[in-house]
Parts: structure tokens; C-alpha cells; sequence
């Protein structure tokens, strides 16, 4: 408040004063700008980590509500500096003060309501709306640029508002199908149009060629603007359709990293709409994002053992069932949780590998005490954790930590997968796909992925609803090995039996 006193009595005294009141509230926004970007980068260094998640978590909350604090005082300065847009720098102010209220509540609402099954397709709506705003932004940019005195935009700029709209677009139709794949409204089997791939590089070509005749007509006299905003009119339409077909053609088996792909997007997509509005920080914070969800999908895709190009272009799986499989892998057989129980209380060494399936059952705190209860009667427990376990990266490692289960006992897939043939009992809960063994069956639709070797253990018990096919829709033969029990019914529920039994 004492700024903003010292801004408005500095208009008074002249235009020297106010000149010496913009600089100096410049370097102070600059300023505030460097720690925000220092704290978004220690905020990424922390979430690497299970250990430092939290820190990390709170290192970007401040560098955010930094951000935010000194842009609004910049804006506030500015209006009190400039009496001939005195009443329009403070409606400004006051409508992203009304935005951030509103934002705010819906934010904290829909925090709290939210389950961790659920976080997929939340993370994919808030990517909508980041690729909607770079749209919105650029769209704008443009529309200022035709109401300016100035013949034309720079052409350099012009290109930045293309580029802005193109990839906020693809972010914006790409999100909302992830969303409805993610929450189950939209079938995951890959859409397979016709020549997709070249449909998609003919989309390309196109918006490039576009941008080059946009740029020379945007510089034009106004008379050429009508052909710019027809330009960039078929790019909009060609990008949202690109976005949708993009991640359309990608098969439930790939989502996430469709997931950190779009988180990618997103992030390319705030950087340039930090070019188009000239602010350092929000090309900064962007480029942060978008470069982090790049290397987390090439991170990814490694560990499936799939490039990012294939994932892109189809990745695998269809919408298949059990009983669609005309292999016959035999009859299974089953287990009741006292038995397992027994089983349990014999084992000197016992892993737990999650997956999608424990999330949705919520089982995450039974699991956590039913793991209390054997290490306190001495039983080796640890975790194997798929990199693609659920439909988020880092789902069940945040599952876990919500549960209290130790950081220690939990490992990465590269770090037990030799180890199972010295386990005595696996417990799969709710994985299907990252144990299936298809995948090291050449010509299979998982062909080639990674998965946990839990086949190899003594004796493995598989929890699951039903004998259906998992998310990439492919038969598992894990579940008809001799060395495999059927632990059928909820995972929850199932679990807490166990622990009961002992």
C-alpha cells in the first residue's frame, strides 16, 4: 500500500518523477521476476524426488505468488503513472483481480474434491486451458496490431503470434480428447484413419506455408489484414483438427506419456504467450515446463522402450477383451485371502507391485498396513514401481507417499527387475499390463515394453476384479502360470481381509 501511496503522489509532481517511477518499478519487477524463475527452477529439482517433493511443491507456490503480486503492482504503478489511461489500467487490474478470485475458488474446490484416480484427467483439463489462453492471447496480439497506428506488426512478432495460436491449439483438442480417454468417456483404442500420418505432415506443411504468407500479408497496409485473419482463420481450424487426430490416434497403452507429452505443450504454449506479451518470466516459466515434460515423455518412452515419434504417430493397443483372444492359455486358478495370509507369514522376502487398478480401490492405506504388519514380523517388504504404472507418471510413487509407506522400501523397475527370483511371494495389486510377459513376444501389440519380470518369483497372487485385459486391451498370461494365484474381488477389501488374517 505504501508504494502504491508513493506511486500516486509521484504523478502530481511531473512527468520527470513519474519517468523515475517507471524505472524504478521495472527494476523491481525484474528483480521480483529473477527470484520467481530461481524458485520455479529449485521447485523442478525438488520434485525429482519423493524425499524433496514437498519442498519442491512449496518453492513454486512462492515463486508463483511472487509472479503474480509483481505484476499486479506494475500494472497498478503504471496506471498511476499514466493519467490519460488512468481508468483503464485500473479496470484492467481489477478484472485480473476478479480472474485470480474466481480461479482461485474453483481452484481450491476442485483441489479438494479431486481423488488421485482422478488426477489424469485433471492435469489434461488444466492443460486445455493453457493452450486455450495462448490461443486467446494471440488472437488479441493480432486484433491490437490491426487497431494500432503503426502499419504493422514487427514481422518477427507476427510469427511468434502464429506460432502462439498453432501450438495452443494443438494443446487445447489434444487435452480435451486425452481428458475423455482418461476418465473413460472416449473408448482407448487408437483412432486408425486412413494415411494419418500423412494427414498429419500435410497439416504441417500447410501451417508452415501459411505462416510465411501470413507474416508478409500481417505487415501490409490494413487493406491485407482481411487475407491475414482469413490465414490465420484455416490455421486455427487445421491446428485444433491436429490436435485431435494427434492424440486420438494414441492407444490406451501410451497414455502417459500422452500425459507428459500435452504437459509439454502446455508449457511451449505459456512460452509463447510470454513472447507475444513481452514478459520475461512467463517465457522463462514456460520454457521450463515445456522442456521438463519433453524429457519426462523421452524419459518415458524409454523406459516402454518405444520412441516418441511412434508414440505420436499411433502408439499400440486396441480395445480388445479376454475373451477375444483366441490363444488359449488355459484355466486359472484362485486364492482366498486367508491363504494368502499364510503364505505371507512364511515369506522371508515379499514385493508389491501396483498399479492402476490399487487407485482406483483406494487400497493404498490398506496396503501401507498390511507392509507395518510383515515388516514388524520381520519380513523383507519392498516396492516395484513401473514408470508407467497407473495413467500418470509418478502415480503410485504418489499414492505411496500419501500412505506413509518409507521412501526406502520403494524402488524403480531398473532396480529390482533382476531381483524377483530371490522374492518368495509378488503381490500384483491392480497391474496388468507392466507384468505382462506378451510384451517379450515379438510381434505382440506390446512388443518390446518393458515390464516387471514378476513371473520369475516363487509364487505370485494377482488382485484384480475380474480376468479382463488391461488398459492397452491385451490378455495377460501371467494370470494362467502355474506359479500364479487369481486374488479376485476389490483390491481394498481384499487386502484388509489379509491383514486381518494375520
Amino acid at each position: 500500500m505504501q508504494s502504491l501511496t508513493f506511486a500516486a503522489a509521484t504523478v502530481a509532481t511531473g512527468s520527470g518523477v513519474s519517468q523515475d517511477l517507471q524505472d524504478w518499478t521495472d527494476r523491481i519487477t525484474t528483480l521480483a521476476y529473477l527470484v520467481a524463475a530461481l524458485l520455479f527452477i529449485l521447485a523442478l529439482a525438488g520434485l525429482s524426488r519423493q524425499q524433496s517433493a514437498a519442498r519442491g511443491n512449496y518453492f513454486g507456490i512462492a515463486g508463483m505468488a511472487i509472479a503474480l503480486v509483481a505484476t499486479v503492482f506494475k500494472a497498478a504503478v503504471q496506471s498511476h503513472a499514466d493519467p490519460d489511461h488512468y481508468n483503464d489500467a485500473w479496470v484492467t487490474v481489477l478484472l485480473v483481480a476478479v480472474a485470480m478470485l474466481i480461479g482461485a475458488v474453483i481452484g481450491v474446490a476442485r483441489a479438494r474434491r479431486v481423488e488421485m484416480t482422478g488426477m489424469p484427467e485433471l492435469i489434461a483439463m488444466l492443460h486445455c486451458f493453457v493452450g486455450l489462453a495462448a490461443v486467446l492471447i494471440g488472437v488479441n496480439s493480432f486484433i491490437h496490431a490491426g487497431s494500432s497506428a503503426e502499419a504493422g506488426y514487427e514481422k518477427f512478432h507476427l510469427g511468434e503470434v502464429y506460432l502462439g495460436i498453432f501450438i495452443g491449439a494443438v494443446t487445447f483438442t489434444g487435452s480435451i480428447i486425452a481428458y475423455l480417454k482418461l476418465s473413460g468417456k472416449m473408448k482407448g483404442a487408437p483412432l486408425a484413419l486412413p494415411g494419418r500420418n500423412l494427414l498429419n505432415l500435410a497439416i504441417i506443411v500447410i501451417t508452415l506455408v501459411g505462416m510465411v504468407f501470413f507474416i508478409l500479408t500481417g505487415t501490409e497496409e490494413a487493406d491485407s489484414k482481411p487475407v491475414a485473419w482469413t490465414i490465420l482463420g484455416v490455421m486455427l481450424v487445421l491446428a485444433l483438427a491436429l490436435g485431435l487426430h494427434l492424440v486420438a490416434a494414441i492407444g490406451g497403452g501410451d497414455m502417459p506419456v500422452v500425459v507428459s507429452m500435452l504437459n509439454s505443450y502446455s508449457g511451449w504454449a505459456a512460452a509463447a504467450a510470454g513472447f507475444m506479451l513481452a514478459n520475461p518470466l512467463l517465457i522463462i516459466t514456460g520454457a521450463l515446463v515445456g522442456s521438463s515434460g519433453a524429457y519426462l515423455s523421452f524419459i518415458m518412452c524409454k523406459a516402454m522402450n518405444r520412441s516418441f515419434i511412434s508414440v505420436i504417430l499411433g502408439g499400440f493397443g486396441s480395445e480388445t477383451t479376454a475373451g477375444g483372444d483366441d490363444h488359449d492359455y488355459g484355466a486359472h486358478t484362485e486364492i482366498t485371502p486367508e491363504e494368502t495370509a499364510d503364505l505371507l507369514r512364511h515369506a522371508h522376502k515379499v514385493m508389491i507391485t501396483p498399479g492402476y487398478g490399487m487407485a482406483v480401490a483406494q487400497a493404498q492405506y490398506p496396503v501401507a498396513e498390511l507392509v507395518r504388519k510383515l515388516r514388524a514380523d520381520g519380513v523383507d517388504v519392498s516396492f516395484g514401481i513401473h514408470p508407467v504404472a497407473g495413467r500418470l507418471p509418478g502415480h503410485m510413487n504418489v499414492l505411496l507417499a500419501e500412505a506413509k509407506v518409507p521412501y526406502d522400501i520403494v524402488h524403480e523397475m531398473d532396480e529390482i527387475n533382476d531381483d524377483f527370483g530371490d522374492v518368495d511371494v509378488v503381490l500384483v495389486i491392480g497391474a496388468n499390463d507392466t507384468v505382462n510377459p506378451i510384451a517379450e513376444e515379438p510381434g505382440s501389440p506390446i512388443a518390446g515394453m518393458p515390464v516387471l519380470k514378476v513371473w520369475n518369483a516363487h509364487h505370485v497372487i494377482v488382485f484384480k476384479r475380474s480376468m479382463g485385459a488391461g488398459y492397452a486391451g491385451v490378455q495377460n498370461p501371467l494370470f494362467f502360470m502355474d506359479n500364479t494365484d487369481m486374488l479376485l474381488g476389490d483390491a481394498k477389501q481384499s487386502v484388509e481381509k489379509i491383514t486381518a488374517a494375520l
